[in-house]
Formats: structure tokens, C-alpha cells, sequence
């Protein structure tokens, strides 16, 4: 049988010619990209090595080093492996750090950019002494920054966040609603007890300094520097600081030497109320019942077996 030979044609070496031209393209493109993707993801110039490659912005209060410590798993990887939304999370997780921005800044950095948290009162505890935001957030007082806020109380570290956050609302609710009045009340108040959520309970003092147009002369009030706790209520808080303000000399004209004021009833003030008279008085029964905010009636004595 004859076996017919087929000879390459011209068609046929140019088609084998591409095919190999294709071939040694697509095997340098593999190289190139491994010698690529080795320098990028291996190469020691890719590399975070040293705490000073990264670059942190923002911080007052954060310690360089608690933000360093988080990249510290990453030390010798090239900074395109460096998961950002994973240390992001870490560094927001730092209880002065309320947002966190992370970046790659190739060769070989990581940029860090911190907004923190910005503190509205001194928490008390026990004998511990904090800080704590708008949000409940406890925040541990730094080593250098002066402050100067009230006191609160009645916030624990054990609390469900929503609990302290629902605290701190009330707390900036109040000092906003008095600093509306007088744009230097929040001076005044040396504490606020914000254990019950009924009853914002505020002690001021220096109240002759305080005073709005119409209200009492300094000189009338008297022991104007001696602590008062007055009781708030949960609203109207800047009705009830005109109120006080506005009549508290006439209400120590009157009782003498005055500790404790209730304003949680409307139009009405308790001074000077017993420990438990303050929750059981009857509104019609006010030991001070102004007539009205401009025309009060003074207040009369109700002297208390026990200071509040």
C-alpha cells in the first residue's frame, strides 16, 4: 500500500511559528510575573522591619507604643500582606481610639491616621478615678493632659455599654440645656450623680457667679460658695437652672443655710427636704413654690433632720 507523505506547507510553518511565538510569550509572562510578585510579596525592600515604618497621626493620648504592638505579628512581611480591615478593628478596639484609618504607603510603610475619643467628665468608681466620653466610653487618664470637667457618678465599668451610654446622653443633655442659660454653668457643677436615670442630681457651688439677667444680687444670696445638691429631674433642665438661679437668694433669705433644693416638680422647689421627703412630697405641699419664674413667692423653711 503506498503511504502518502504530506509535506509542511507554508501555512503550516507559519501556524507552528505563532503557536511557539505564543508559547514563549506566555512563559515570560509567567516568569515576569513571579520575579514581580516575589519582590512584592518577598523582597526584603517591601518589607516592614522597623517600628518607623509606621507612621502614626492623630495620637495625643494613644500611646505610640499600643498602636505599634499591633503590627508587631507583621514585622519582616512585605506590607501588601498586612491584612488593613483586620489591625483596623484592633487599633479601634483601644479605648481612646474611636476611628481608625489604615493604609499602604508603598515601598514599604503603613500609614496610621487616629480620631479619639474626646472625654466630657471625670467617671468616679469606687477610689478609682477616670475618664468617660459622650458614649460611656471609660477611657484610663493619661499621663500628661490637664482636664477640667465635672464629676460623675453612678457609671460602673461592669455596666452594659448601652447602660453607660444612655447616662452620659442624659449628663450632656444637662450640660448643655444650663450652659444655654449661662455660658459658664458647667464651672459650677463639681458633681453630678447619674445613678438614677430619673433624677439628674447636680451639687453646684459659687452660685453668685452664675446668676441671669433678673436674678438675685450676689450680695443677697449669702453663702453663696457653700455646696448646693439640687435635684433635676430627667428634663426642662434649663427652666430648672433659671429657676435656681433666679431665686436661690431669696430661698436662703428665707431657710437660711440651704444644702439641698428639689426641682423635680413643676413650677415648685423642695429645700432643704428630709432623705426620703423628696420622692414622697406631694406637689401641691412644695416647701418653695414660686408663682411663677417671674414673680416667685419665697421660699419657706423646711428645716431637714439630715443634710443631702
Amino acid at each position: 500500500m503506498e503511504i502518502k507523505r504530506r509535506k509542511f506547507g507554508r501555512k503550516a510553518w507559519k501556524t507552528y511559528l505563532r503557536v511557539t511565538a505564543w508559547s514563549a510569550a506566555a512563559l515570560a509572562g509567567a516568569w515576569m510575573a513571579y520575579v514581580i510578585g516575589h519582590f512584592l510579596l518577598a523582597s526584603p525592600e517591601m518589607a516592614l522591619v522597623h517600628p518607623d515604618q509606621v507612621v502614626l497621626t492623630g495620637s495625643h493620648y494613644v500611646p505610640r507604643n499600643s498602636v505599634i504592638e499591633i503590627f508587631a505579628g507583621d514585622r519582616g512581611k512585605s506590607v501588601l500582606r498586612i491584612p488593613l480591615d483586620q489591625r483596623r478593628r484592633q487599633l479601634e478596639s483601644i479605648p481612646w481610639v474611636e476611628q481608625a484609618t489604615v493604609r499602604r504607603a508603598l515601598p514599604n510603610q503603613i500609614e496610621v491616621e487616629i480620631t479619639e475619643r474626646t472625654p466630657v467628665a471625670f467617671l468616679r468608681d469606687g477610689s478609682d478615678m477616670a475618664l468617660v466620653d459622650v458614649h460611656g466610653t471609660i477611657l484610663e487618664r493619661p499621663i500628661e493632659g490637664e482636664f477640667h470637667f465635672p464629676v460623675v457618678t453612678g457609671i460602673r465599668a461592669d455596666m452594659p455599654q448601652e447602660d453607660r451610654e444612655g447616662r452620659m446622653q442624659l449628663f450632656s443633655g444637662f450640660t448643655q440645656q444650663i450652659e444655654s442659660v449661662h455660658a459658664d454653668a458647667i464651672d459650677r457643677v463639681s458633681e453630678v450623680d447619674l445613678s438614677d436615670e430619673q433624677d439628674v442630681r447636680a451639687t453646684l457651688t459659687a452660685l453668685q457667679s452664675a446668676g441671669v439677667a433678673g436674678g438675685a444680687s450676689s450680695e443677697a444670696w449669702g453663702q453663696a460658695d457653700a455646696p448646693v445638691l439640687v435635684h433635676f429631674g430627667s428634663s426642662d433642665f434649663a427652666e430648672k437652672y433659671r429657676t435656681l438661679v433666679e431665686h436661690i437668694g431669696e430661698w436662703r433669705a428665707t431657710a437660711g443655710h440651704v444644702e439641698s433644693i428639689d426641682l423635680r416638680f413643676s413650677r415648685q422647689a423642695v429645700v432643704n427636704p428630709e432623705p426620703t421627703e423628696a420622692a414622697a412630697e406631694h406637689p401641691s405641699k412644695p416647701a418653695a413654690k414660686p408663682a411663677a419664674k417671674t414673680a416667685p413667692r419665697p421660699a419657706a423653711k423646711k428645716p431637714a433632720k439630715h443634710s443631702r
